[in-house]
């Protein structure tokens, strides 16, 4: 006997009911407030980057092409929650999730290049520190500060609900650390003549781009490469779904990430003789929902006899 469960839910589920996490209005809120954010920071960009050629600061302009990557990242995520939301096709039957994703990975690649140019440039510097209108600076880049903060209270809880959302909060975050390095070099230079403190802060600048960007370039290859989510254990899942009534055995297990906060699972499961195929269903669901936080659930059922490579 040979039964599918398919990916959703059904009144059979004893209780358990077809739970959807609300991506949909999730996007739209993360939309309008990355709508927003865009504008702010593509608003003071130009700014930043004449005050950064003006002054002369190298700290300034990393900032400012820091913010130009925001902008950028920014409007990459903004895509793709629009185009995550564009419905399922014959072709493409899981939809766009996955463009989340692809965005993800788009900007944490851009970080990655930005710290490489503002490293070179930075390590240029060092040998011949040349002279920055500190003042000047310092005003630029604490007005830079004040929009980066903006934009993260702006986007505010939202970057939880999806690694897109993420990597463009992850953008501003590390151009408001770059905000602040950029006022504490003008200040040093202001206070004391330390024309190299420019340039040791474009590279920790540089430090705290290349640290954000690889663990969410970690987090997006994991997702496109179907790898099993941290919080679920896929074992417990095997042992849990081998310890219902009527179950003799589970093998051909797959539990993989969508998107951020859809996951999915799929798996035969063998049956004893005699087990009804729609009791072990539906405590199967409600199992996996309530333990694992899983509801994309497709599970094939196998008579004992029928059962040839056990797991």
């Amino acid at each position: 006997m040979n039964a599918v469960e398919p990916v959703g839910g059904t009144d059979e589920c004893g209780g358990c009911e077809n739970i959807s996490p609300p991506h949909a209005e999730s996007r739209r809120a993360a939309a309008s407030r990355l709508r927003v954010t865009v504008f702010l920071a593509g608003g003071y960009l130009f700014a930043e980057a004449i005050g950064g050629w003006l002054t002369n600061s190298l700290a300034l302009l990393a900032d400012a092409g820091h913010m130009l990557s925001d902008v950028a990242a920014l409007g990459i995520s903004l895509a793709a929650l629009q185009a995550a939301a564009l419905p399922p096709t014959s072709s493409r039957t899981y939809g766009y999730h996955r463009a989340e994703a692809l965005a993800a990975l788009a900007n944490a690649v851009t970080l990655c290049v930005v710290a490489i140019g503002i490293s070179w440039e930075a390590v240029q510097r060092l040998a011949a520190p040349p002279d920055v209108a500190a003042p000047v600076a310092f005003l630029i880049a604490t007005g830079g500060l004040a929009v980066n903060l903006a934009g993260l209270a702006v986007l505010g809880g939202h970057h939880e609900h999806g690694i897109a959302v993420r990597s463009a909060w992850l953008h501003m975050l590390g151009d408001a650390l770059g905000s602040v390095g950029a006022m504490t070099s003008a200040a040093v230079i202001a206070l004391y003549g330390w024309r190299w403190a420019d340039p040791a802060a474009s590279l920790l600048i540089a430090v705290l781009i290349v640290r954000s960007a690889t663990s969410l370039l970690m987090e997006t290859v994991d997702v496109l490469m179907e790898k099993a989510p941290h919080h679920i254990d896929v074992d417990g899942v095997r042992t849990e779904l081998a310890r219902l009534p009527g179950v003799g055995g589970v093998h051909d297990l797959h539990v993989w990430t969508i998107t951020t906060g859809m996951d999915a699972l799929s798996g035969h499961v063998v049956l004893m003789p005699g087990t009804r195929g729609a009791d072990v269903l539906a405590a199967a669901r409600v199992m996996l929902h309530e333990r694992f936080g899983v509801t994309h659930i497709t599970l094939q059922l196998e008579e004992a006899r029928e059962q040839t490579d056990p797991a």
